[in-house]
């Protein structure tokens, strides 16, 4: 069982203007957004409990503000602490819709309305049950067709779906986990990503190539909802103009066909296709929203960390949280735009 909650990690759930990461000692500069050393003196500093900060307040770093977007449906990817190119786009896509110059950057405008209601990390569990359903994703198409299902395969993994983070990330925040033996009574510091319900419907998504982003738009033309997406690898398979929802599935399964992955060695041998049960570590996720265009539509990943980053086959890729939200927004005949 691991130690109780450090200093460093409570300092992490109280804030401050610079946040300490990890029993390690590493903190994140709300201004650079990059990893530090703390100097020695801020490490040992012990936490006086009349030090703990009052909420609501404004956030002050980059991982108190990628939970807080995430919060109010605006993700930028896995929240790892740092501000990179996903991350400064969730914060215009907000600016841009709070009527502020879309910077990208942490500003003092930015902060009044941005602000926490509570930590941004908490302690968290896993329940028995999760961990028992845990099971090695296999390794072939083959093998995953004849299984029950395809859920997480590792504690790790599942923690940081759940809490819309980075592995890495997890790591370092708690660096004394031992992720190869987590229990009921493992706890471990996560982003506190609960959502704040907004008041809003969708009237139509828009899809931007070059960005790779997904806003969600209501009839009054504000974004309440943005993510990044993963696109086709070939020009020629990404789609222009106005599509239209055909259909919302959850947890759906997958048709593989070998004629769509020529260069899988496994595809050649079956010259068949093979249907690939439900679950996370599904190749289209816990969520696919199809779209009037056969073969296209949006839908989540097994590999979160590289939404935006790879491409994909042709289809929209989202991480699985972000396609759980777009799932419980979306419906037939809901309209699409690809915009270049």
């Amino acid at each position: 069982m691991p130690s109780p909650t450090s200093t460093f990690a409570r300092r992490i759930l109280f804030g401050g203007a610079r946040l300490l990461a990890a029993t390690g000692g590493l903190f994140f500069s709300a201004d650079t957004g990059t990893a530090q050393t703390p100097a020695p003196a801020q490490a040992k500093a012990p936490l006086n409990p009349t030090e703990e900060e009052a909420y609501p307040r404004p956030a002050k770093t980059w991982i108190e503000v990628q939970v807080e977007l995430a919060r109010r449906g605006f993700s930028g990817g896995a929240i790892d602490g740092i501000r990179g190119p996903q991350s400064a786009a969730a914060l215009q896509a907000f600016q841009n819709r709070e009527g502020l110059p879309p910077s990208g950057e942490l500003d003092s405008a930015t902060r009044e309305i941005l602000v926490l209601q509570e930590p941004a990390l908490a302690p968290v569990s896993l329940a028995a049950g999760d961990l028992e359903a845990l099971r090695p994703v296999p390794a072939t198409w083959l093998e995953k067709s004849r299984q029950p299902d395809l859920p997480h395969a590792t504690a790790l993994e599942l923690a940081a779906e759940r809490h819309h983070a980075g592995t890495s990330f997890l790591r370092r925040l708690n660096p004394k986990v031992n992720w190869d033996a987590v229990t009921p009574e493992t706890t471990f510091l996560a982003p506190a990503v609960q959502r704040v319900e907004r008041p809003g419907t969708a009237a139509h998504l828009v899809v931007r190539l070059e960005e790779r982003s997904l806003d969600v738009v209501d009839a009054g033309g504000r974004v309440i909802a943005h993510c990044p997406v993963s696109i086709a690898r070939k020009a020629e398979k990404r789609p222009l103009g106005e599509l239209h929802v055909t259909v919302v599935v959850k947890n759906p399964n997958y048709t593989f066909d070998p004629e769509v992955f020529p260069e899988v060695p496994e595809a050649k041998e079956l010259g068949r296709k093979l249907i690939i049960p439900p679950g996370p570590n599904n190749p289209v996720g816990v969520a696919w929203i199809g779209l009037d265009l056969p073969g296209y539509g949006l839908h989540g990943t097994p590999d979160p960390e590289k939404v935006g980053r790879t491409e994909s086959h042709g289809c929209f890729r989202l991480a699985n949280w972000d396609a759980q939200l777009l799932l419980s927004l979306a419906w037939v005949g809901l309209p699409v735009n690809v915009e270049p």
